[in-house]
C-alpha cells in the first residue's frame, strides 16, 4: 500500500524533516509513482488531483502479513489493511450487509462521523477491535483521516517526500526508498487528522509530541511519535460539520 499527498493536503508534521545527517534520497511524488508502478505494475492506481494518489499492489509473489481491502464511493477512498474482530457488530451497528469489507465498514464510519454523529473521531476508532491501519481519504473535502491499532500489530511507516509531501505505506522498503531518513512508524494507537494533526486515542487531551533520536555525535537521525501525559490540550480537536463538531465538544466537556 502507498498513499502520497502533496503538502497543502498532507500536511506532514514538520518533525518528520528534522533529520541533519545521512544519505539525503527523498524523491518527489512523480519519482515515487513511478518507481512503486516499476516494482508492482499490477497494482490498482487511483490517482487524485494535483498529482495525488493511492495505490494498493495485488503482487501474489508478495503475499501480504494482513488482509487488504479498497473500496472507493461518493470520492472517498479507503485502503484497510489488517481485520476487525468485532466486523459483525459493526456492520450490524452502520447497517450494512454482511458482505461489507474493513474499508467499506471504515468508509461508512467516517460518513457517519462527518455528517451525522455528534461524537469525536477518537471514540469512532475506540470500537474497532483488532489489528488495522487504515488511509481513508474525501477528496470532496480534502481531508485525510489515518489510524493505527494500539499494539501497532500492522505496520504503517510515514514520510516526507523531497517536494514536502506526505507519503504513507505499510512497506518500509517502499518509505526508505521515496523518503530516506525523513521518516518514522506512524504512532500506534493514534489518529491523523490533516486539519488537525495527531491525536491519540486513549489520551485526546493530551499532546503527541515527536522526539528526536541522535546519533553518538549528536546529530538528529531520526524522530518518534509518542503521547506526553504531562500537557493537556484546551479541548479534543474537531473535524466536519461546524453544528456537529459543536455539539460534540459540548457533551464532552459537560462530562
Amino acid at each position: 500500500m502507498l498513499a502520497v499527498f502533496e503538502k497543502a493536503i498532507g500536511n506532514p508534521p514538520e518533525e518528520l524533516g528534522l533529520p541533519s545527517v545521512g544519505f539525503d534520497c527523498k524523491k518527489t511524488r512523480e519519482e515515487i509513482s513511478e518507481t512503486f508502478r516499476l516494482l508492482w505494475p499490477e497494482s490498482t492506481f487511483y490517482h487524485l488531483s494535483n498529482g495525488n494518489f493511492m495505490t494498493l499492489s495485488h503482487d501474489e509473489a508478495r503475499p501480504p502479513l494482513h488482509q487488504r481491502s479498497m473500496f472507493v464511493t461518493d470520492d472517498i477512498f479507503c485502503i484497510f489493511i489488517g481485520t476487525l474482530v468485532n466486523i459483525c457488530e459493526l456492520r450490524r451497528h452502520y447497517g450494512l450487509s454482511r458482505q461489507a469489507t474493513e474499508a467499506m465498514l471504515m468508509v461508512d464510519a467516517y460518513k457517519v462521523l462527518r455528517d451525522r454523529a455528534p461524537y469525536p473521531p477518537d471514540q469512532v476508532i475506540k470500537d474497532l477491535q483488532g489489528k488495522f491501519a487504515f488511509v481513508l481519504f474525501d477528496a470532496k473535502s480534502s481531508t485525510l483521516f489515518v489510524a493505527r491499532d494500539r499494539e501497532g500489530s500492522v505496520e504503517l511507516k510515514w514520510g516526507m517526500a523531497g517536494d514536502g509531501s506526505l507519503v504513507l505505506s505499510d512497506d518500509p522498503n517502499t518509505i526508505q526508498e521515496a523518503c530516506g531518513k525523513f521518516s518514522a512508524s506512524f504512532p500506534p494507537g493514534c489518529i491523523f487528522i490533516n486539519s488537525n494533526g495527531l491525536i491519540s486515542i486513549d489520551h485526546p487531551l493530551h499532546k503527541v509530541k515527536a522526539i528526536a533520536r541522535e546519533d553518538e555525535d549528536g546529530n538528529i537521525c531520526g524522530v518518534m511519535f509518542q503521547v506526553d501525559l504531562l500537557s493537556r490540550l484546551p479541548s479534543i480537536p474537531r473535524t466536519g460539520s461546524a453544528a456537529n463538531w459543536a455539539d460534540a465538544t459540548t457533551a464532552v466537556e459537560g462530562e
